[in-house]
């Protein structure tokens, strides 16, 4: 579909939007208020300007906080670097995080008070796959676009929802990937593969699985376990009874480093490897030496790999006073990239306040973006087309990257 019927399209969403969608948050007044902006210190732009809003979804309370938080920093950051410039633009522009706490049924709640908000113009986000997954129709409905650091799953930008988009590179790839690195450089011949029965994690099982079984690699099980809870011994018993020399799991760090634990103290001696759901500090923490030598993908890079990524965190630590995160790079670069879409669309719009469909148009056009750490071109699902994927290791109590997966 072209641009411009797909803007026509979103025009008439908008128009539609407050009758469709207004009774969607109704009933949920509790859950609302503790979902409402969580500290922004992205600042306000200039007084007596009209206001623009960037909404931000994500965790940043629960058991994935890591992830919310970290991409919240990055985007107040950008925000506060480019906060002169639009200013001097006449551009009043704040950001709004709200909490899904990594719930799908929130990330819904968390849609329609973006929506909601007529200044919002434009999301960063959701930072998780299955809130995205279950709030990108309202967002469609709406024509609020979004631009996620981090939804993975390869559905967020399939079955033709325009305004969905995403700096990071899919599961599909990163599953693909992750099971060819198994094969060729850890040698493995079989496997079994575990998730946590939710969008993120099972559909990254479900492809390294399918890699597995086209590369030849034996999986000896394929086996759902249920997050939150703490004692993993009926797949544990399972893995011990097969044998597998690796065990890929689909899911995030809290149970996998739950997991990882269980099985070393069974005796597994086996590869363990994930995704970037693993990746957190809080990893040591809770496996302790379990986590030694885990093996995961990430569709971030190695912001210390370079002499400008590391000036990069030393004043991004100095200026907020926080630690660099695992999405916080991302986090930054998306937030760029809604924030250049803004500019583009008010300069197109007599540098005034754009619409939420000028900022979509100018969104999906970006080509040739150079972000801080990514560079993004959108094709027209809204995937980036530079989008990379990584491997790394947890070493000596820390990450340590072995460079890209081919």
């Amino acid at each position: 579909m072209k641009v411009n019927q797909k803007s026509l399209a979103i025009v008439s969403s908008i128009l539609l939007a407050g009758a469709a969608l207004s009774g969607c948050a109704g009933g949920n007044n509790a859950t609302s208020g503790t979902s409402q902006q969580k500290g922004s210190e992205g600042g306000s732009g200039a007084a007596g300007g009209d206001k623009i809003v960037i909404a931000l979804v994500g965790p940043l309370s629960g058991s994935a906080s890591d992830y919310g938080d970290s991409a919240k920093a990055g985007a107040e950051y950008a925000l506060k670097l480019k906060q002169k410039e639009l200013q001097d633009l006449g551009l009043n522009v704040e950001l709004k995080p709200l909490d899904d706490q990594a719930e799908p049924k929130q990330g819904v709640v968390n849609a329609q008070m973006a929506i909601n908000d007529n200044d919002v113009v434009a999301v960063v986000g959701h930072v998780t796959t299955g809130s995205s997954l279950s709030a990108v129709t309202a967002y469609e409905k709406a024509g609020l676009v979004m631009v996620s650091p981090s939804t993975t799953g390869p559905e967020f930008t399939e079955g033709g929802k325009k305004v969905a988009h995403r700096i990071c590179a899919r599961d599909d790839e990163q599953g693909r990937k992750a099971a060819i690195y198994a094969k060729n450089t850890l040698n493995v011949k079989n496997a079994m593969v575990i998730h946590d029965k939710q969008a993120y994690g099972q559909g990254l099982a479900n492809e390294v699985k399918k890699q597995f079984e086209k590369d030849g690699v034996s999986v000896l099980g394929f086996e759902g376990l249920t997050a939150g809870e703490k004692d993993y011994s009926a797949v544990v018993n399972q893995v011990l009874a097969k044998k597998p020399e690796m065990v890929y799991f689909g899911g995030y760090y809290a149970e996998a480093g739950i997991l990882i634990k269980q099985l070393r103290e069974k005796g597994f001696t086996g590869v363990f490897m994930g995704a970037d759901g693993l990746d957190s500090a809080e990893m040591f923490t809770i496996a302790g030496p379990a986590a030694e030598g885990i093996v995961f993908t990430s569709t971030v890079g190695d912001v210390k790999a370079t002499e400008e990524g590391k000036k990069w965190i030393q004043e991004f630590e100095g200026s907020t006073g926080k630690k660099l995160g695992i999405f916080t790079s991302f986090g930054y670069d998306a937030m760029a990239v809604a924030i250049n879409g803004i500019e583009e669309a008010a300069k197109a719009n007599g540098n005034k306040k754009p619409t939420r469909a000028q900022v979509f148009e100018a969104i999906h056009k970006t080509q040739d973006f150079k972000g801080q750490f990514v560079h993004v071109s959108f094709d027209d699902k809204g995937d980036n087309k530079n989008a990379q994927v990584f491997i790394y290791t947890y070493a000596g109590g820390s990450k340590k990257f072995e460079g890209e997966a081919k």
